[in-house]
């Protein structure tokens, strides 16, 4: 099954914080009524949620919508710290009952500040990802389409009894669908036929393939592990045309893709003898750098980092193309700390696309 680890924290955060303000109370009718202008700069806002309900509360700018802090999974009952740095400039307060729709406080005023320093985040809709949402489809669908035909090859070649283009063969399928990576949640359990590992001998999927491969076992005995490897490839292909992709999924798998590159191939602990780990992080990256392309339309307005991570990608593409086709125990260990400092740097700098586009209730 695919691990995804540890993801980043939804939601923004910014930095700041001075000694925390009196309580500001949200209720079903009431979003921070009575809110008077806070000073100027970092501040500390005390949320309390007299509802009886869950709430999500927003820092906006009530023109534009403009996000400036935020609190989700605000209890009944009980208050939240919610750090904000205020610049000069008009705020509410925006509140979202997990059952009712959101609305706005009254607005404050801050002045005698500076300009508003940021983060900021226009808030991303449902609609809004609906293009990138449809746009990603149809690129999952494309690689598992060009999959059919590589598994379908990959059985073939073993059934030949040439072990080497076998391993060619399974090489090349197995990094086509490592670019998939931001829709294994829509594959389901067929994930984990397809490319699941465990702490031994993988019993289906690619890498079972791979151990026997890569350590001798005979052909003739692969070749039902390949037959169900490329059925369940084509019977994804086929479910997939109706699976959805979760809206939250695309900024999200953006981080998690090279989260778990950093965790488990740059470690080693999804080699199963063809020490590939190296060529599967690249694909990983293509399949990261596939995420961003359909969301770079709301990416474009709303990160002011993105040409940053955009040179941190190419940077990390070089380096890892230099050691392409080696095997992690080839490299020396200036090439270790340069590929692991190149993806970990990359996964860092990732991580604040999944609070940008989460898609927020906003009417």
């Amino acid at each position: 099954m695919r691990r995804w680890v540890s993801g980043v924290a939804l939601g923004v955060v910014l930095a700041g914080c001075a000694a925390p303000a009196g309580p500001v109370a949200v209720s079903r009718s009431a979003c921070g009524d009575g809110w008077t202008a806070p000073p100027a700069g970092p501040q500390t806002l005390q949320i309390r949620n007299n509802a009886a309900v869950t709430m999500e509360v927003e820092v906006v700018d009530p023109a534009t919508g403009t996000v400036f802090g935020e609190l989700e999974g605000v209890g009944p009952g009980t208050t939240r710290a919610l750090p904000v740095n205020f610049g000069n400039g008009a705020y509410a307060l925006r509140c979202a009952p997990e059952d009712g729709t959101p609305f706005v406080g009254p607005t404050v005023q801050v002045t005698g500040g500076t300009d508003r320093p940021g983060p900021a985040v226009v808030p991303v809709t449902n609609a809004d990802l609906l293009g990138p949402l449809k746009q990603y489809h149809a690129y999952v669908a494309d690689g598992l389409a060009t999959l059919t035909g590589q598994t379908a090859a990959l059985a073939q070649t073993i059934h030949s009894g040439d072990r080497s283009a076998a391993q060619q063969a399974w090489l090349t399928a197995h990094l086509t669908y490592e670019r998939l990576g931001a829709a294994y949640d829509a594959f389901g359990d067929s994930d984990g036929v397809i490319n699941g590992t465990t702490a031994g001998q993988p019993d289906t999927g690619f890498h079972r393939l791979e151990n026997g491969l890569w350590h001798n076992e005979s052909l003739p005995e692969l070749e039902p592990i390949a037959a169900q490897l490329d059925q369940a490839v084509r019977q994804l292909r086929t479910s997939f045309a109706d699976a959805q992709i979760d809206q939250n999924d695309l900024g999200l798998r953006a981080h998690e893709i090279m989260e778990n590159t950093l965790q488990f191939e740059l470690t080693g602990r999804t080699d199963y003898g063809s020490g590939s780990n190296l060529a599967t992080a690249g694909a990983n990256l293509s399949g990261t750098r596939a995420v961003l392309d359909v969301l770079r339309p709301l990416l474009t307005t709303r990160f002011p980092g993105l040409p940053d991570l955009d040179a941190w990608i190419t940077r990390t593409e070089r380096d890892l193309r230099a050691v392409a086709g080696k095997p992690l125990s080839a490299l020396d260990r200036r090439q270790r700390e340069r590929v692991n400092g190149d993806v970990a740097e990359l996964t860092e700098r990732l991580a604040p696309i999944a609070a940008i586009t989460e898609p927020r209730r906003i009417s």
